[in-house]
């Protein structure tokens, strides 16, 4: 970990924002679309969702979204996360003691939080209606635009509209990030005790990304939630009567439930796996080293 300072390290909301803009503009996009594809489109084998977004435009179909939408969330989102879960680990292993990895998994559920409901749920909206509105030219018919959708959703239902879905979106950065620096602390902590490393001291930087892997990795047990998420804020128009017109989260997981059972909810877990686990070495790993700086 960083050092411990005295006061807020307002530095870490620029390392958030440039750790989470280069995450999302390498790997992160194209796996969050291939991932969102299948959460969307739960009967679709990951070879089928691959094509599905091939066909929208080659590589550029898997980076729909990454601009503005993408880089808006990415920018301020991460400068929230790293702030807020920094300054909570800082506070919770000086003034109470906590182990790195109990403080790590606060650090993140409160930082998790905290860009939902900032930043994350008016994102994460608009990046899901441009993935998924394009199901639309399946039938034919040219896709609207993603403004055009935001103008619709805000006419139609104002505020409450565009940031639909985020309390699942809160509910999964909470969940996410409190595994995700949790379990990455805790990997790092058993790699020190394995190595002979005190506890503080610096680890090198293959052991930092691999304890960063198996944080990301871990923390993809909440798939479930991510389901929900991408059908509350879905484009897509079913003619299903029994989808629920006013969706909750409760309501959402027991449609996906009956109509594609316990395996729909885990649709798209393969993308998100490695899509956890590079968000994690970026935001964690790699972050730590650009807070040390």
């Amino acid at each position: 970990m960083a050092p411990m300072e005295k006061g807020f390290s307002w530095s870490n909301i620029a390392v958030g924002a440039t750790m989470n803009m280069f995450e999302v503009t390498t790997l992160g996009q194209p796996l969050e679309v291939l991932k969102t594809q299948m959460a969307a489109n739960r009967k679709q084998t990951m070879g089928q969702a691959f094509n599905n977004v091939w066909a929208r435009g080659g590589v550029k179909g898997f980076y729909q979204g990454l601009i503005p939408w993408a880089w808006i969330e990415a920018s301020t989102k991460g400068a929230v996360l790293i702030f807020t879960s920094a300054e909570i680990e800082k506070y919770m292993t000086k003034s109470f003691g906590v182990s790195t990895a109990t403080a790590g998994m606060l650090g993140g559920i409160g930082g998790g939080v905290a860009q939902a409901y900032a930043t994350m749920g008016f994102c994460t909206c608009m990046k899901t209606v441009e993935i998924t509105r394009h199901k639309q030219m399946e039938t034919g018919a040219a896709p609207e635009s993603t403004f055009k959708v935001f103008a619709d959703i805000y006419k139609r239902e104002g505020l409450a509209g565009i940031n639909k879905g985020v309390n699942a979106v809160a509910l999964r950065q909470a969940t996410n990030w409190g595994s995700r620096f949790g379990f990455a602390r805790l990997a790092e902590s058993s790699l020190r005790k394995a190595k002979g490393i005190k506890e503080g001291d610096k680890l090198g930087a293959m052991d930092k990304i691999l304890a960063s892997t198996i944080g990301g990795a871990l923390a993809t047990w909440n798939q479930p939630i991510e389901v929900v998420r991408v059908e509350m804020q879905s484009a897509i128009k079913s003619q299903d009567p029994t989808r629920p017109a006013k969706k909750t989260v409760l309501n959402t997981l027991s449609y996906i439930y009956k109509t594609n059972g316990i395996k729909g909810l885990y649709r798209g877990v393969a993308p998100r796996i490695g899509l956890g686990a590079w968000q994690t070495i970026c935001m964690v790993s790699f972050a730590d080293y650009v807070k040390a700086l």
